[in-house]
């Protein structure tokens, strides 16, 4: 079975890989110049009222699983609170992506990766999907970090390889307890499903850095894409900037909260759901006051396990919306479709509701 790493090595997306140091940019220069986001302002936390806040939950609530549920429909994503990961382990890897990312520049692209690589320093994958450039930038650790952690760090790189190692086990645990807590929601039991997904998910750990930027109302940190995964998990430390689109309400930023989570429905999920689900739309904003970090945990199936709308969500008058698809399969249809990847694998026409996300990319897309 190919690893993650193959996989993506299957589907090259052609980026430019050599970007200046946005830290040291003064100007906004032209090829990070995106229009006019009127929507910033109107989507500040402080304009949404409550019944327009991303849900937080406590996974200690004995309801857990029903409002993780309700939060899935109704949102395609949630905060989690309690969830076992300490607080301390948050900070260190905080710490890690901090010290990453502080580095000078001709040092991270020692560990850059390849054109057709998934591993190390570079930019958003997705950047080729769109004419302008996003003020970001990232690095990609799937399995061990010890090779790449050797180009940054020669003398040192174990504590920082053991940092990440144990974030991702954490993470993985995680996911496990996520995955059953949105399966239970959907009436589903682990006898019902026929593949051992949660001991031998794959998974890949995104560090990202928005640098504080010169003209944020006309820069965009990550542009607005739905994820592949069967679910993200997602620290975003204490600054804002990441937003979601709900139906009916727009744009809505996603506040921090203390030693919260969010996790989104990927692309997957809402497949495994047959549409109950939604995969969230989601992008990032940046500002020009305090650098931006985050750490996504993106978890997925074994890449040759065919995903399909489960056999307990679909009958006589609910037939199966999509066509069975394995994560290798979906990653090529990502890499040449990218947001319009789920309409490709849809077994009847798109509905209204995939119509209208597509009406908020191209209007999201939008460059000047």
């Amino acid at each position: 079975m190919p690893s993650l790493s193959e996989v993506y090595r299957a589907y090259p997306v052609h980026i430019q890989h050599k970007h200046p140091d946005l830290n040291s940019l003064q100007e906004l220069p032209e090829s990070y110049t995106w229009t006019q986001l009127e929507e910033h302002a109107n989507n500040h936390p402080s304009n949404c009222s409550p019944n327009e806040s991303v849900p937080v939950i406590d996974l200690n609530d004995p309801n857990a699983s029903k409002l993780i549920g309700h939060a899935c429909i109704t949102w395609g994503v949630y905060q989690v609170v309690n969830h076992g990961t300490p607080m301390t382990l948050l900070d260190d890897i905080q710490w890690v992506g901090e010290t990453l990312f502080s580095l000078p520049s001709h040092q991270k692209h020692k560990a850059a990766r390849s054109p057709d690589g998934v591993d190390g320093y570079g930019l958003a994958r997705i950047s080729s999907f769109f004419p302008k450039l996003m003020w970001s930038e990232g690095f990609t650790i799937v399995g061990s970090p010890l090779e790449r952690f050797r180009q940054l760090w020669p003398q040192d790189y174990n504590k920082y390889c053991d940092i990440v190692m144990q974030y991702d086990e954490t993470m993985k645990k995680l996911a496990e307890r996520l995955m059953w807590l949105m399966m239970e929601s959907l009436g589903i039991t682990k006898e019902d499903l026929k593949w051992d997904q949660f001991k031998k998910t794959c998974a890949a750990l995104q560090l990202n850095s928005y640098p504080t930027c010169p003209d944020p109302d006309r820069a965009m940190g990550l542009a607005a894409h739905t994820d592949s995964t069967l679910l993200t998990i997602l620290y975003q430390n204490n600054i804002s900037g990441l937003q979601v689109h709900r139906k009916g309400t727009g744009w809505v930023t996603v506040p921090p909260v203390p030693g919260g989570l969010v996790v989104n429905v990927g692309d997957l999920f809402h497949i495994l759901s047959n549409g109950l689900y939604p995969s969230v739309l989601h992008r990032v904003l940046v500002n020009r006051i305090q650098q931006r970090l985050s750490v996504a945990y993106l978890c997925g199936p074994p890449p040759n396990v065919k995903i399909c709308p489960h056999e307990k969500l679909v009958g006589p008058n609910q037939p199966p919306l999509y066509k069975s698809v394995t994560w290798n399969e979906y990653l090529g249809t990502k890499a040449k479709h990218f947001n319009k990847a789920l309409s490709t694998v849809r077994v009847c026409a798109p509905l209204s509701d995939l119509f209208d996300v597509n009406e908020t990319l191209r209007n999201s897309e939008q460059v000047g």
